[in-house]
């Protein structure tokens, strides 16, 4: 599977399936075995079918070693001509005929396919919105995606019918059922091809491109936006934008998101702060932001210079989480005119590296994302301990120092379920694991099957029967209650629309307040639910974004992870947690090179440490890092005093006024009026 590059056992086999199937399709032609060709052909039709609906990446390898969609339809049906001359129909009126139409079916291809691709590129816009009024645009609704999602897979297999019509009537020796069969083929893609043709008249199209963009710098010159968060990045990277989000919405001044890919808005979580995707760098560098004040970028990447670029605007790096990895002091945050870090520590943290970011460029702001982690109340929730599991992932070198995953996960994990005391275990990977390293994706596999096994083995151990059985009405409210929350959130985070691709969600997805209290409010009565789903001894493999990692905090009582932002952040709550010194540093030297595990309990790749961590949680005279945690707490993240919003806010104001300054300054030099 490695090698074939494929997510499943069931991709593998539809694959070898495909591969085995066209051989015999053939072989049957010129033997010739009506049974064989149909049942050959079927187990092609589906295993083309189970590789698209899979996405699998195979569908793209076969396209690059000419034997895409297209051909392999066009191959089967060549073999069906080949079967029905081998059969001495060659001169019959069933074979010219069935040629006729399969051509004609050929010939209606090309102009739905055109059709289908014109219609995609007049509706893609320049730009992508979410919280800007674009009504000086004329955007028409998006034709039905039963028209338009994988469009040539849906007219290709119109051809079944031909197919069944015609070896059925051979078989039966009726013709009229292969006559039936392909004027059934034929009529549908002519229907298909007539309900894509309204599409292309005039009022159905979207604007050109320079009316797009003026309506937008227009809606810029009437917003005014002063602050902008400005993020480029892969799909799996959404979670680095997503963070801010809140922080935005308090931001004071007016706010506005900029992202540079288009597969970012998908993943966006719900916002009233207007949102603008602008994936071409010039239409970028045309936008009219004159009046932003401040720039805020949440991560590292090539397209920053994009905006970088702008004098009048001041730039921040704010990034995505304040650790004591490499990335926390890159050398390329010189570029920016401030660096904003939660604490103390990360200001010594680029005193100590020496990359250049001079010590009067950073600014102590707090963390605002960390208002939802509750403070700890020194002793567990539950009658059981909750120990959470939050691994990093491999990152981008073989650095054993990266994650605990590789070389001491399973241990970790062995032992919590192990535990002496009993224990529940949360285990919440990072998003990007195993998306670089085999190793660490077989890694995750092992532990999630471990896990999953020591669940169910609690599920029918006697000594949590009665427990079972007094939540058994609770739980069922609770699975009732999110199967309604999770019903009411399809609707609310999809507009109330089940279709419409990005020109008309642009159009549609104006900020609405009430909307998005709503689903904050059932945002967080789903996570309330949902930890009332499960029993407070249950273990559980915490997968997806909608169960945010702050939840998992709340309920949990004690953490393991490594050296990123989760331990930092993990520190809000003054719980007892560990650290994993996968690089095998030895404690005295691990704690000297990472501020956050000062006091955190340090972790050998064996894991044997685990120990002390367990009674820290459950006997307050065990917990000897206490004291540590709360100095540690403000050293990393700031005082609790002022909030962490305000200090930001504060930081926005102060580095607006710069910027205002600086454009003030220039504007005399250069005997321009001044702008605000």
């Amino acid at each position: 599977m490695r090698l074939a590059r494929v997510g499943s056992a069931s991709e593998l086999a539809a694959a070898l399936l495909m591969a085995l199937g066209f051989p015999c399709i053939m072989l049957a032609a010129l033997l010739p075995d009506l049974w064989l060709f149909a049942g050959a052909a079927a187990v092609t039709y589906l295993a083309d079918r189970h590789l698209h609906r899979r996405g699998s990446y195979l569908i793209n390898r076969l396209s690059a070693v000419r034997a895409g969609l297209s051909i392999r339809f066009l191959v089967r049906q060549l073999l069906l001509i080949l079967l029905l001359t081998r059969m001495g129909y060659g001169e019959a009126t069933l074979f010219y005929t069935t040629v006729a139409c399969l051509l004609a079916f050929y010939a209606l291809q090309a102009p739905q396919s055109a059709i289908v691709t014109l219609i995609k590129n007049r509706r893609r816009l320049p730009v992508v919105t979410r919280n800007v009024d674009l009504e000086r645009v004329r955007i028409p609704d998006a034709p039905r995606p039963l028209l338009m999602n994988r469009a040539a897979e849906k007219m290709l297999h119109l051809d079944v019918f031909a197919m069944v019509g015609v070896l059925v009537a051979v078989e039966t020796d009726v013709h009229v059922i292969a006559y039936a069969g392909l004027a059934v083929t034929l009529v549908l893609a002519a229907c298909y091809l007539a309900a894509l043709v309204p599409y292309l008249r005039p009022k159905r199209i979207v604007g050109p491109d320079a009316k797009v963009l003026g309506a937008v710098d227009t809606w810029l010159r009437e917003y005014q936006p002063t602050v902008v968060l400005y993020f480029s990045g892969s799909k799996d990277s959404a979670y680095q934008v997503n963070m801010w989000l809140e922080t935005m919405a308090q931001v004071e001044g007016r706010p506005l998101i900029l992202l540079r890919e288009r597969v970012i808005l998908p993943q966006l979580n719900t916002t009233s702060v207007p949102v603008i995707c602008v994936p071409g760098g010039v239409h970028l560098m045309n936008l009219d932001l004159s009046s932003v004040r401040v720039a805020l970028y949440a991560a590292n990447v090539g397209k920053n210079i994009h905006l970088l670029r702008v004098p009048t605007m001041k730039h921040v790096f704010i990034g995505h989480g304040d650790s004591d990895k490499i990335a926390s002091v890159n050398p390329y945050s010189k570029a920016y005119d401030e660096v904003w870090t939660a604490g103390r520590a990360g200001r010594d943290r680029y005193a100590l590296a020496d990359v250049g970011v001079r010590d009067e460029d950073i600014a102590e702001v707090g963390r605002p994302q960390l208002a939802p982690i509750r403070s700890w109340s020194g002793a567990p929730k539950n009658p059981i301990p909750t120990v959470l599991y939050a691994p990093t992932w491999e990152g981008w070198d073989d650095n054993p120092g990266n994650t605990s995953l590789l070389l001491a996960g399973e241990n970790i994990v062995r032992r919590l379920l192990n535990a002496e005391k009993p224990v529940r275990l949360l285990y919440k990977p990072h998003p990007f694991t195993g998306t670089r390293s085999a190793k660490a994706k077989a890694a995750h596999q092992r532990i999630t099957a471990m896990i999953e096994k020591a669940a169910a083995e609690r599920a029918t151990d006697p000594r949590w029967a009665d427990e079972a059985a007094a939540l058994r009405s609770v739980q069922a409210e609770a699975r009732a209650e999110l199967t309604r929350i999770e019903a009411r959130l399809d609707v609310l985070t999809s507009g109330g629309q089940t279709f419409g691709d990005e020109a008309e969600l642009s159009r549609d997805s104006l900020a609405d307040p009430a909307r998005e209290a709503e689903i904050a409010r059932l945002r967080d009565e789903w996570n309330a639910a949902s930890w009332r789903a499960l029993g407070w001894w249950e273990h559980k493999v915490v997968t997806g974004a909608r169960m945010r990692l702050y939840d998992c905090f709340n309920e949990s009582d004690a953490m393991v992870s490594d050296i990123s932002s989760v331990v930092s952040d993990f520190i809000a709550s003054g719980k007892p947690y560990a650290v994993t010194d996968s690089a095998a540093l030895g404690e005295d030297e691990f704690r000297r090179q990472n501020t956050a595990v000062r006091a955190a309990v340090i972790l050998s790749n064996e894991a044997t440490e685990l120990g002390a961590l367990l009674a820290a949680v459950s006997d307050p005279a065990a917990d000897t890092l206490a004291t540590d945690r709360r100095e540690l707490k403000e050293y990393l993240l700031g005082p609790d005093e002022p909030t962490s919003i305000v200090q930001f806010n504060r930081a926005v104001e102060a580095l607006a006024a710069r910027s205002a300054a600086r454009n003030a300054g220039v504007a005399r030099n250069v005997g321009e009026p001044v702008s605000g």
